[in-house]
């Protein structure tokens, strides 16, 4: 005859173990949102200042708190430079209710880019906001900062610039580089920018 005092214990012990598997679910799918794009982690962007096309100076400070994207371009490029800013103005677009979210195209014809031809440029691909931002700074700078920080190459510049994106994350870190000439890459990139955006 089965005991009625056993029941009460079995049945509490069931509901504790349920208790605890969902407790650990719950940690479990926390964590896989925090971090389920496992993006790698090529290191932090160091220390630089360049000059915004809008006055002022741009320094790795204004990349904290905020997911940016990186290039190097020229505004007289014949060739890739205007498919890669096609580009940014589609991300620019999706991303316009997202204000943490900014692009940032840096010159590497910094002689001819002075801050007004950088402006001209901003205005034709269609910049009303400072969400995309435009810098320039002496040619050496620039070489450092790309190959030194963004492990990107530099060599034979202008035309010789890196026509890759950067992925920077809230921390300053450089997360992922993607081709400017691949919609899969592309539509990636806007994967990994949606995924660090939710991050806290």
């Amino acid at each position: 005859m089965p005991s009625i005092d056993r029941f009460p214990l079995g049945l509490a012990a069931g509901l504790v173990m349920a208790l605890a598997l969902a407790l650990l679910a719950a940690v479990v799918l926390r964590q896989a949102d925090r971090s389920r794009s496992d993006l790698p982690d090529f290191g932090a962007v160091p220390a630089f200042e360049l000059e915004r096309y809008d006055g002022g100076t741009f320094t790795p400070a204004d990349l904290l708190g905020k997911i940016s994207v990186v290039d190097f371009i020229f505004t007289r490029c014949p060739n890739v430079c205007p498919v890669m800013a096609t580009q940014y103005r589609n991300h620019y677009a999706t991303f316009r209710e997202a204000p943490e979210v900014q692009f940032v195209s840096i010159t590497v014809d910094p002689d001819y880019d002075t801050p007004e031809v950088l402006a001209r440029y901003a205005k034709r691909q269609g910049v009303t906001d400072g969400r995309w931002v435009f810098l320039r700074g002496p040619i050496a700078e620039v070489i450092r900062l790309s190959e030194q920080g963004f492990l990107l190459p530099a060599e034979d510049l202008p035309m010789g610039h890196s026509a890759k994106f950067a992925l920077v994350d809230r921390q300053g870190r450089i997360r992922g580089y993607y081709d400017h000439d691949s919609e899969a890459a592309q539509e990636l990139l806007k994967t990994h920018i949606t995924e660090l955006y939710r991050q806290q």
